[in-house]
C-alpha cells in the first residue's frame, strides 16, 4: 500500500525552466486584497444579467411609492423611510414580493451603480448606504431571511426531491441574501482598517454582534459552517458555496482579527504569563528578504558529475544572497565544488574570485531606497549604494532559539560522558563538568525560548496531577474562546466539510460523479453555444475555484492561529481532526502541479468584473475583449492561497515526528522543491521550513545532490543551536514511537476538553464521535477518505480508522465514550474524574466484559509490572 502511495507522489524533477532567474514577485502578503477586488470576486461572470434585475426591482418599488427612480435625489429622511418600508416588505409571506425588496436593498448596497459614472462614485455611495442599512437593522433582517432559506432547503419536501443538475437558477434567492450580508461585512471591515471615523462605532457594534449568539442561539460563523456541512452531505446541493465561504472568511477576519491583532494578542498573552514579548515577526522579516535562485534540476545534477560542464554552468548561475553560501560552494573538499585540476579556468586565484562576486549573488540594497522599485532590476543592481550596511550581507535573519528540552539533553549527554551518570530532573547542576561545557550551557540558556504553548501545557499537567489543590483561573470570554465552545460539538464535521470543499476546488482534483458540485452557483441554465461564451465560462469556472481555495485556506489558517494563541490544546484538537481528515496529503496534492503556472494564471476578465461591467459604455463582447491584461505577472489570490496552505502545513507538522514522517512517506521533497521556483521570499521560507523538518530522513544521497537547497535552508530558516537537522542522528526518529505520540496528545486534548467543556464534549464524543453527529461525521470522513484514497492518499485515513476501531473495542468492554482516550487511564485521570463528578456515575459492565473478566485480570493486573520507584 505504501508503495502505491509513494508512486502517486513521484515527481519528474526535470524542468527546462529550472535555471531561469526571473525577477522576484512584488507580492505583499496581507489579510485581504484590495476592496475593489474583494467585492468583484463575490460575483461570477454568469451573474451579469442579474444586475439588471436589481435595477428593475428598484424602479418598480419606487414607482409603487410614487417616487422618482433616482436614489441620489432623495433626501436623508426619504432614504431612511424607503429602507424601512423595504425592511417591512421582507417579512411578507409572498416570496416574490419579499425577494423584490431584497433585490432593492442589494442594489442600494451595490452603490446604485445605474446612477453613477465612475467606480469611485459607486464605492462612495456604497459606503454611505451601508451606514444607513446597518443602523436600520438590514443585516439582522437578512440573517432571518437566511434562516428561512436554510430551513426551507432542508425541509422534508425539498430533501425528498433530490435536486439534480443544479444550476445558477436554483440558488438565486440565496445569492441575493448572501451578497447583501457580504457587502455590509466587507465594507465595515475595510472602513475599520482605514480608520474611518464614520464607521468607528458601527464597526465596534458589528464585531460585538458577530461574537454574540443570534436569536436562535447560534453564532453567525457556526450557521455558515452548518451550511457548508449540509452542502457536503448532499442535503442542500444548491447552496452557493463561493459566497458562503467568502462571507465566513470575512466574518472570521472581522470577528477574531487579522495578522496585526494576532501579533498584539500573542505579546499580550506572553506578558500576562511572565514571558518576554516577541520582537521578530515572520511577516515583517520576510518583507526584506530576497528570493533564492531556483533549486537544481535533474539536468544540473547530471552536470555536477562532469567538472568541465559544471564549471561553465557555475559562472552563469546566481547563488544565494549571503557570503557564507558562496564560500561553501567554492571551498575545496565540498561535494559540489569543482576540481581545480580540470580545465583552464580551475587555476583562478582567490582574489580573482573576489572581484567577480557580483556574478554569484546580488549586493544588499537598503529596503527604504527600493520600496518603489523592483529589487531585481539589473540597472539597480549595477549601481552600488554608498551608504549600504555591508555587515548585513553576512547576517542571518533570525536569532537562534533553544528549547529547555535541548538544554536537558545536552546536560545528560555531557554528564554521562564526563561524570558517568545522569541526574534526573536536574536542570541546573554543572558540578564536575569542564569549563567549555559551562560556556556551552551559558550560551544555550542565553538563547532559550519559552513559548506560550509550553506555559499552557505545564499548567494543564499541574491541574491533571493535582486536580483539587490546583485551581484553574476563570476562563476569559475572548472571541476565539466563544467560537471554540460553539463549534466544539461538531468540529470534526466542520473540518471534513471544509477540506472536501478545498479538495473539490483544487486544480489537481479529477472530476468524479460522486464528488460534490461546487459549480452550482456558476453554471448557467443554458450552456454556451458559441466559442466566445465557452471561453468566458471556462475562465469563470477557473476563477470560481481559485476564489474558493483562497477563502477556505484563509479560514483554516485563521482558526489555527487564533486557537493556538487562546489555548494550545484547542489548536491541537483542530489540528488532529484536520490530519485525520487527510489535510496533509490534500495540501501536497494541491502543490503537485506546475505551481509557477498556477501562480501566474490570470483567470479574470477585467471588463466583466463588478462594477466595470455595469458602469459606463460597455464594449462589444468578443473573444479579444476577454484577454486578461494585467500589469503584474502573478495572480494575487493564487499566491495568497499558496502561502496560506504552506503555513497550514507548517502548523500541522511542526514538532510532530509522526506527521513529519507523513511528508517523507508521500515523497513531498520533489513537490516542495518545485515550489521553490516561485520567486517570493515568504513562500520560499515556508517551503524551506518543511524541507528542513524532513531532511534528516531523506538520506545522504539526497542531501549531497541538493546542496543548494541545504544552503538556502541555512540562510533563510531560523537555527536551533543543537538541532542536527542536516544529519540523521536524531534518537527520536524511531518509527514505533509515532503512534504513541499521537495517542498521548489525543489523551491530553480530550482531558482538557472534558474538564472545561463537559457538555459540549459529550455531544462531540471524546475518543470518538457518538450520537446523531457521529453518523454524519463518519459518513463525511468515509467519503473524504475514499476520494483521497482513490488518489493514493489513504495513509491518514488508516490512522483514523485505527482510532475508531480502538474506540469500538473499549465500548465492547463497557467503557463509555466520555473517557479521555483509548489508553488505560492513569492515576491522574482517576483523580480528574473524581474531581469532576464522573466517578460517581454507575457504569454497567457488559456481558462481554464479565465473561472475559479473568482474561482482563490476567493481562492488566497480574502480568502488568509497576515501577513503584517511578510512580
Amino acid at each position: 500500500m505504501l508503495s502505491s502511495i509513494n508512486n502517486s507522489f513521484e515527481q519528474d524533477t526535470h524542468d527546462v525552466d529550472g535555471n531561469c532567474d526571473g525577477p522576484d514577485l512584488d507580492f505583499i502578503y496581507a489579510d485581504v486584497d484590495t476592496y475593489q477586488n474583494e467585492i468583484s470576486e463575490l460575483y461570477s461572470y454568469t451573474e451579469f444579467h442579474e444586475f439588471q434585475q436589481n435595477v428593475k426591482a428598484f424602479e418598480d418599488q419606487m414607482e409603487m411609492y410614487d417616487l422618482p427612480p433616482n436614489w441620489q435625489k432623495q433626501n436623508a429622511a426619504s432614504q431612511r423611510s424607503i429602507i424601512m418600508k423595504l425592511i417591512d416588505q421582507l417579512e411578507v409571506s409572498n416570496r416574490n414580493f419579499r425577494m423584490q425588496a431584497a433585490r432593492c436593498l442589494l442594489y442600494l448596497a451595490q452603490g446604485c451603480w445605474a446612477e453613477v459614472q465612475s467606480d469611485e462614485e459607486q464605492m462612495q455611495i456604497t459606503r454611505d448606504n451601508v451606514i444607513v442599512l446597518y443602523n436600520l437593522g438590514v443585516f439582522s433582517s437578512f440573517i432571518e431571511l437566511l434562516n428561512m432559506e436554510i430551513e426551507s432547503a432542508c425541509s422534508p419536501d425539498i430533501v425528498a426531491v433530490k435536486i439534480t443538475n443544479v444550476t445558477l437558477v436554483d440558488s438565486t434567492d440565496l445569492r441575493v441574501i448572501l451578497s447583501v450580508l457580504y457587502i455590509i461585512t466587507e465594507t465595515i471591515r475595510e472602513e475599520r482598517e482605514k480608520g474611518s471615523e464614520d464607521y468607528k462605532d458601527i464597526a465596534e457594534s458589528f464585531i460585538q454582534e458577530l461574537n454574540s449568539p443570534l436569536p436562535d442561539g447560534e453564532l453567525m460563523a457556526v450557521k455558515l459552517l452548518g451550511m457548508i456541512t449540509r452542502f457536503c452531505s448532499g442535503a442542500a446541493p444548491h447552496f452557493p458555496m463561493k459566497k458562503v465561504v467568502l462571507l465566513l472568511w470575512k466574518i472570521t477576519l472581522l470577528g477574531l482579527g487579522g495578522m496585526e491583532l494576532l501579533k498584539n494578542l500573542k505579546n499580550d498573552y506572553r506578558v500576562k504569563v511572565g514571558l518576554e514579548p516577541i520582537t521578530e515577526d515572520t511577516l515583517e522579516v520576510t518583507k526584506y528578504m530576497r528570493a533564492s535562485s531556483p533549486p537544481a534540476t535533474a539536468t544540473d545534477i547530471l552536470d555536477n558529475q562532469n567538472p568541465k560542464r559544471f564549471k561553465r554552468s557555475l559562472m552563469k548561475q546566481r547563488f544565494l544572497d549571503e557570503q557564507e553560501q558562496m564560500d561553501m560552494e567554492l571551498t575545496p573538499g565540498n561535494e559540489s565544488a569543482p576540481s581545480t585540476s580540470n580545465g583552464g579556468n580551475g587555476g583562478n586565484n582567490v582574489n580573482g574570485a573576489d572581484e567577480d562576486l557580483s556574478q554569484y549573488y546580488r549586493p544588499f540594497e537598503d529596503p527604504s531606497t527600493t520600496a518603489t522599485e523592483n529589487p531585481n532590476n539589473p540597472a539597480n543592481c549595477s549601481q552600488p549604494t554608498p551608504t549600504q550596511p555591508v555587515q548585513l550581507t553576512t547576517r542571518l535573519p533570525w536569532t537562534p532559539k533553544v528549547r529547555q528540552k535541548d538544554i536537558d539533553q545536552f546536560l545528560d549527554i555531557s554528564r554521562n560522558k564526563f561524570i558517568g551518570y545522569s541526574l534526573i530532573d536536574d536542570h541546573e547542576s554543572l558540578a564536575g563538568l569542564p569549563q567549555p561545557i559551562h560556556e556551552g550551557v551559558k550560551t544555550l540558556r542565553r538563547h532559550m525560548y519559552i513559548s506560550l504553548a509550553d506555559v499552557q501545557i505545564k499548567k494543564e499537567e499541574d491541574i491533571a496531577r493535582n486536580p483539587i489543590s490546583t485551581q484553574e483561573t476563570e476562563i476569559p470570554s475572548t472571541p476565539a474562546e466563544i467560537l471554540y465552545q460553539s463549534i466544539l460539538p461538531n468540529l470534526p464535521q466542520y473540518m471534513i466539510a471544509l477540506l472536501k470543499v478545498l479538495l473539490a476546488a483544487s486544480p489537481t482534483s479529477k472530476s468524479k460523479t460522486e464528488s460534490i458540485n461546487i459549480m452550482a452557483d456558476v453554471l448557467p441554465k443554458k450552456m454556451p453555444i458559441t466559442a466566445t461564451q465557452s471561453t468566458k465560462l471556462t475562465m469563470d469556472m477557473g476563477r470560481h475555484k481559485e476564489i474558493i481555495v483562497k477563502a477556505v485556506s484563509a479560514i483554516i489558517l485563521l482558526y489555527l492561529k487564533h486557537f493556538k494563541i487562546n489555548h494550545v490544546y484547542q489548536f491541537e484538537f483542530m489540528s488532529q481532526h484536520l490530519v485525520f481528515a487527510n489535510c496533509i496529503p490534500l495540501v501536497l496534492k494541491f502543490f503537485n502541479q506546475n505551481i509557477t503556472e498556477y501562480v501566474g494564471m490570470q483567470n479574470s476578465i477585467p471588463l466583466l468584473d463588478f462594477p466595470s461591467c455595469v458602469i459606463g459604455e460597455q464594449p462589444d463582447s468578443s473573444g479579444e475583449s476577454f484577454v486578461s491584461v494585467s500589469d503584474k505577472p502573478y495572480s494575487w489570490r493564487n499566491v495568497f492561497s499558496c502561502i496560506n496552505l504552506l503555513r497550514i502545513l507548517n502548523k500541522l507538522i511542526k514538532w510532530k515526528h509522526s506527521r513529519v514522517m507523513m511528508l517523507v512517506v508521500f515523497k513531498s521533497a520533489p513537490i516542495l522543491k518545485k515550489t521553490l521556483k516561485v520567486r517570493h521570499a515568504m513562500m520560499q521560507l515556508y517551503v524551506l521550513k518543511l524541507l528542513k523538518m524532513q531532511t534528516k530522513y531523506l538520506g545522504r544521497q539526497w542531501r549531497k545532490s541538493n546542496m543548494k537547497t541545504m544552503s538556502a535552508i541555512y540562510a533563510k530558516v531560523r537555527h536551533r543551536l543543537n538541532d542536527d537537522w542536516a544529519f540523521g542522528n536524531d534518537l527520536e526518529s524511531r518509527p514505533w514511537d509515532f503512534q504513541a505520540e499521537e495517542c498521548t496528545l489525543r489523551a491530553c486534548v480530550d482531558r482538557f476538553n472534558l474538564r472545561r467543556y463537559p457538555e459540549d464534549t459529550q455531544k462531540c464524543g471524546a475518543g470518538g464521535n457518538n450520537g446523531g453527529n457521529s453518523a454524519n461525521s463518519d459518513n463525511s470522513s468515509g467519503n473524504t477518505g475514499a476520494n483521497m484514497g482513490a488518489e493514493g492518499n489513504g495513509f491518514a485515513a488508516n490512522n483514523a480508522a485505527n482510532s475508531a476501531n480502538g474506540h469500538a473495542q473499549l465500548t465492547e468492554y463497557g467503557v463509555e465514550s466520555g473517557f479521555p482516550s483509548d489508553e488505560i487511564l492513569t492515576h491522574s485521570d482517576f483523580a480528574f474524574f473524581g474531581h469532576s463528578g464522573w466517578w460517581d456515575r454507575k457504569v454497567e459492565l457488559t456481558d462481554y466484559f464479565k465473561a472475559n473478566y479473568s482474561m482482563w485480570l490476567e493481562d492488566e493486573v497480574y502480568n502488568n509490572q509497576t515501577d513503584w520507584d517511578a510512580l
